[in-house]
């Protein structure tokens, strides 16, 4: 997809990411899937009930919510309390759709406040459930507007209800939803848990329509946490069951989640540089979708879905004549679609799949007529929501096709519309596509504050893109990152902006601040990074430390630098294409973990010296700085800044500066080691194993490393081989107070989280576990681990992002600083490296002064990178 066009919708359709309490039933209406009670009486407020109800399905929601408060009314003219807080929960049901948060909250508060004075004891098991199915909804709410904690708490308390009333169905649904709420918070052995509670209840119920849906849901909800090959079993399950009790239409909905999760996992397979993997999962995709739209035909809304989804496959994959094959289809059922919100958001799916097919015989009068439908569409159903969506969108098709006036305009209609409802989530991409269009118009300006209004709008949305948006995590590099970028690289083009020289700067640093932490909360699935530090007082404090932050441009390199003294802030601009400079670093990163290339690391490093420190240079002589903190970008953060070198002076970096890495100056809390007494819990696994499929080969020099950590550090624990465990190392940790956490044994750094492990005797201790283990005793205690080091440890091959999950590690690990390796060296030179540090550590030294001197130790002795470079340190350099 262009990025002129909206990335924001998903385009792959099936169930919301968290799981609604659905329209509830009353006494005298509702048929809906999850309700309880059962219809009598019918009158004439039933009819209204019905009636809105089947708008709701229809995607018909303000025609819906006129029929709810008319029905409202009628209830409450009858005083029929009950159904009266029904029509309430739905109507707050029918708001959220359309975005209307505060009458949406009035709603289900009112239905609420209604239900608590029910004490009609012939009917207390259907309040109950009622009541219970109010809470759900409010639960929605809550976690829609970014309430995690009092959305878990919501659903804790409807679940106490369903477990008394014993009803499997819809405490499945709310367990779902509160693992949801706590990944959200951070909570992943909690989520962990739950879901796979969750998974056991339903695999212990008997075969039927809604376990088939159950595991449906559950396996949407995995594939929106990251976890994608749980995702693929759980939905295979529900596939089994479905077919078992002859439900096609359960079939085709978890064939159509299949294929989601696969084209998932094609993403995941590129961005671990594993093509051909990539190319498998798509062909299963697309197996899927065929699938899927071959057994819906009894249901015509899923076989478009399918169709629509397999459609942005084949484009994506530039399948083009295959893809041209459907067109046809599609487009004969989107012309017989009633009016809906699912019609409008069927049209806008089909015309961003269509717009990157212009150059292949799809006309863009074709596509806009079809986004004019859609706008059309959405106006008669006075749904302000989807017709910003579909001005939008087609706004994006006009700025594509070089007609910026009109883009302008459609755009800011658009923008009109989503902040009417004051809905950040469309408004961030409208604002966006402003600042495209205008800077194309070459205003400047007005193009970086429009610019600012997206980055504002994505800062106050944090929750919201991560928590309750499964699609955001598998577009992010094309949906969300290229806002930061342009935005930086319109505030840094001096000569055109109205801004102050020192203020462009300053904002550019914290939005590429800012980028480090959305990168971070998208790998985690979780919004729960807080900045805890100001960034410029630490400097000032630190008289001899610069900080550097490399911003990798399109057609350039930014390098923003920040010296100690009072506006100490610029930077400098290096004409580097970014293709140049990213096959540089890459052909780095394959040479350095293998020791006969010194060769080609120096002419490489010496590239990479030219680019990132030579402009410099003169600025740290001058300042008489010996320490040097990197907040590194992109593909940068996958090599050590140890070792660019200076052919000049015929020196690395690291004989010149003490190196740490930051990955974000506010994210952690730099703290002197001084004065800790250093005590060490230290463990490794020095044999051969084989775990969850993966081999793990011997390393032979972890005893020695270990003994000679026991030889520097006063107090120490040690667990090798088959005593380092998870509940032994948990055990630990929570038992004493170690200032010093050593784990000499294999592990990986990926940017799939669940790709990034410890090793463990028996088990890969995965990021997200190690995460909890590791503040077993809670950041705000005296424990709080001082140094975790991670040695023999590895970035994942072939991923140009991997360091991301090292960066992830240390921001989440509870401890000040984590010292790693980039690549496994199963040698003595490790041993002998880490005997150095823990000295210089005992000595006072800073951390980052101590792995200079450590690193200079192997360097005077092996001059070879291979042998003294792999080692990086993330987080507190004092």
């Amino acid at each position: 997809m262009t990025a002129s066009l909206c990335t924001f919708l998903p385009y792959f359709f099936d169930s919301s990411n968290y799981l609604t309490a659905g329209f509830a039933k009353s006494q005298i209406g509702f048929d809906s899937v999850l309700a309880t009670t059962s219809a009598v009486n019918p009158t004439q407020t039933s009819s209204l009930v019905q009636q809105s109800q089947a708008l709701y399905e229809a995607g018909q929601f303000v025609q819906g919510v006129e029929l709810l408060k008319k029905a409202v009314a009628e209830f409450q003219d009858t005083n029929d309390v009950f159904n009266e807080a029904i029509a309430l929960s739905n109507l707050a049901l029918t708001y959220q759709q359309l975005g209307r948060w505060q009458e949406a909250t009035e709603a289900i508060t009112q239905s609420i406040k209604l239900l608590q004075t029910l004490k009609d004891s012939d009917s207390l098991q259907q309040q109950a459930q009622v009541f219970a199915q109010a809470l759900d909804v409010r639960g929605g709410l809550e976690l829609a507007q970014g309430q995690t904690e009092a959305a878990l708490n919501t659903w804790q308390s409807a679940a106490k209800i369903y477990q008394r009333l014993d009803d499997i169905s819809a405490l499945i649904r709310n367990r779902v939803n509160q693992a949801q709420a706590m990944q959200a918070l951070g909570n992943y052995l909690q989520a962990d848990k739950t879901l796979i509670s969750v998974r056991k209840v339903l695999k212990n119920q008997p075969n039927s329509p809604i376990k088939a849906k159950g595991l449906y849901s559950l396996g949407n909800v995995l594939r929106s946490l990251g976890y994608l090959n749980d995702s693929h079993l759980v939905l295979e399950e529900s596939y089994s069951v479905a077919r078992v009790v002859k439900d096609a239409i359960a079939q085709s909905s978890a064939l159509l989640s299949l294929g989601n999760t696969a084209r998932a996992q094609i993403y995941a397979q590129f961005s671990l540089g594993n093509s051909s993997s990539a190319k498998d999962y798509t062909q299963t995709a697309i197996q899927y979708y065929q699938k899927a739209a071959q057994i819906a035909s009894i249901k015509p809304t899923v076989r478009l879905q399918a169709q629509l989804n397999l459609l942005r496959l084949l484009v994506e994959q530039k399948e083009f004549s295959t893809a041209k094959a459907l067109l046809p289809q599609i487009q004969s059922q989107i012309d017989s679609l009633p009016p809906s919100r699912t019609g409008v958001n069927y049209r806008i799916n089909f015309a961003q799949s269509l717009s990157k097919m212009i150059q292949n015989s799809v006309g863009p009068k074709d596509i806009a007529k079809i986004l004019a439908q859609a706008v059309q569409v959405a106006n008669s159903l006075k749904d302000e929501r989807s017709e910003s969506y579909a001005l939008g969108t087609l706004g994006g098709l006009y700025e594509q096709s070089g007609q910026l006036a009109d883009a302008h305009t459609l755009t800011q209609q658009a923008l009109v519309k989503a902040e009417s409802l004051d809905a950040q989530d469309i408004a961030y991409q409208w604002h966006w596509q402003m600042g495209r269009i205008l800077q194309k118009q070459s205003d400047i300006s007005a193009a970086t504050a429009a610019y600012n209004r997206a980055y504002n709008a994505l800062k106050s949305l944090r929750n919201d893109l991560v928590a309750i948006n499964p699609d955001v995590q598998f577009s992010f590099r094309e949906s969300i990152e290229p806002i930061y970028r342009q935005y930086v690289d319109l505030l840094l083009q001096l000569p055109e902006n109205t801004f102050q020289k020192s203020d462009n700067v300053i904002q550019a640093r914290q939005v590429i601040e800012s980028l480090q932490l959305a990168e971070l909360d998208n790998f985690f699935r979780s919004p729960c990074l807080l900045p805890r530090i100001d960034l410029d007082k630490l400097v000032e404090k630190e008289k001899s430390t610069a900080v550097i932050y490399p911003i990798i441009l399109d057609r350039r390199l930014e390098i923003i630098i920040r010296l100690p003294g009072q506006d100490a802030i610029f930077h400098k601009t290096i004409k580097v294409p970014k293709d140049v400079l990213e096959n540089t670093v890459e052909q780095l990163q394959k040479d350095l973990p293998i020791a006969s290339r010194e060769p080609d690391v120096k002419q490489h490093s010496q590239q990479l010296y030219d680019w990132l420190i030579k402009p410099i240079e003169s600025d740290l002589a001058n300042a008489d700085i010996t320490s040097l903190v990197f907040v590194l970008d992109g593909s940068l953060r996958n090599i050590p800044m140890a070792i660019l070198y200076d052919r000049q002076q015929q020196k690395y970096l690291i004989e010149k500066y003490a190196i740490s890495l930051m990955p974000g100056l506010q994210l952690l809390d730099p703290k002197p080691l001084h004065n800790v007494r250093l005590n060490a819990l230290i463990a490794g696994v020095e044999q051969e194993r084989l775990i969850e499929g993966k081999s793990f080969p011997e390393l032979s020099n972890v005893t020695q490393e270990l003994k000679l950590v026991q030889s520097e550090v006063r107090s120490s624990k040690e667990l090798l081989n088959q005593e380092f465990t998870k509940a032994n190392l948990q055990k630990q940790i929570q038992s004493t107070s170690f200032s010093v956490v050593h784990l000499a044994t294999h592990g990986q750094f990926s940017s799939d989280i669940e790709q990034t492990y410890i090793l463990t005797w028996d088990s890969l201790l995965k990021v997200r576990e190690l995460d909890n283990l590791l503040k077993a005793k809670g950041e705000s205690r005296q424990g709080t681990i001082q140094l975790l080091v991670l040695s023999a440890c590895k970035t994942a091959t072939g991923d140009k992002r991997a360091a991301l999950g090292l960066a992830g590690v240390a921001v989440r690990a509870g401890a000040r600083s984590t010292l790693a390796t980039l690549w496994t060296v199963d040698d003595e030179s490790i041993s002998d490296f880490m005997g150095e540090l823990y000295r210089q550590l005992d000595a006072g030294v800073t951390k980052s002064q101590a792995l200079q001197r450590a690193q200079l130790a192997i360097l005077a002795k092996e001059n070879r990178p291979y042998f003294w470079a792999p080692y990086v340190l993330i987080g507190n350099w004092l």
